[in-house]
């Protein structure tokens, strides 16, 4: 890891896990990106979370899972695509609806599609309520984590989903938007996010049928 992205304020074990994150990367990413690229993207996806995460010491993890992502938008924004659509879930907070879509979009689509997912203001965990609501529809939403979205990431989307974040949503030329008003599961229990999560199951339906792709 070079000198031109460390901060100085991480720890040693911080520091050894992050030049292992980019180690890993740059096996991944050999022959699309460089070092100083995968660097790049790995030091300020840690940087987005650094001010959010409730245990440090997931930092160097949470921001590896998000510079991955962010290299592979970034792949098929410059033009290396495998022709699966991919779909980019938004909303505030990225805790609650925009991760229930998520979770039916993956448990739904398969391999068949990509789907992401992201906030203008992200929080530091999701929503319970969330969690356990699709868990009872047997998706398990509780290894996912908030996160902010970047250029790149809404520039290789074909659809974008907003749900409720208003003006703060970003829009790029060329991107199919759909937005769905849906009722923030903010502060609610299990009981009331119930009929939000069926109507999210609802509309993913709708848009895989929109999109010729097949469902479980």
């Amino acid at each position: 890891m070079t000198n031109t992205y460390r901060r100085g304020e991480l720890t040693i074990d911080q520091q050894l896990a992050l030049a292992a994150a980019a180690r890993r990367l740059g096996e991944e990413f050999t022959g699309a990106f460089g070092a100083e690229t995968i660097e790049r993207f790995l030091h300020t996806s840690y940087e987005e979370f650094a001010t959010r995460a409730a245990v440090a010491n997931f930092l160097p993890l949470l921001a590896e899972r998000f510079a991955r992502q962010r290299l592979h938008a970034l792949a098929r924004v410059e033009g290396s695509s495998d022709g699966r659509p991919i779909v980019l879930f938004l909303c505030t907070h990225n805790a609650g609806r925009s991760q229930m879509a998520l979770g039916w979009f993956r448990h739904l689509a398969g391999e068949h599609a990509i789907a992401w997912s992201g906030g203008a203001e992200f929080a530091g965990e999701i929503n319970p309520a969330a969690v356990a609501s699709m868990a009872e529809r047997g998706i398990d939403i509780s290894g996912e984590f908030p996160k902010p979205w970047t250029e790149e990431i809404v520039r290789a989307a074909d659809v974008v989903v907003t749900m409720g974040c208003g003006d703060a949503c970003p829009v790029y030329p060329g991107r199919r938007y759909l937005d769905w008003e849906l009722d923030d599961p903010a502060g609610k229990g299990v009981e009331d996010v119930r009929p939000i999560r069926d109507e999210i199951e609802r509309r993913v339906r709708v848009l895989l049928a929109d999109l010729a792709l097949p469902s479980v």
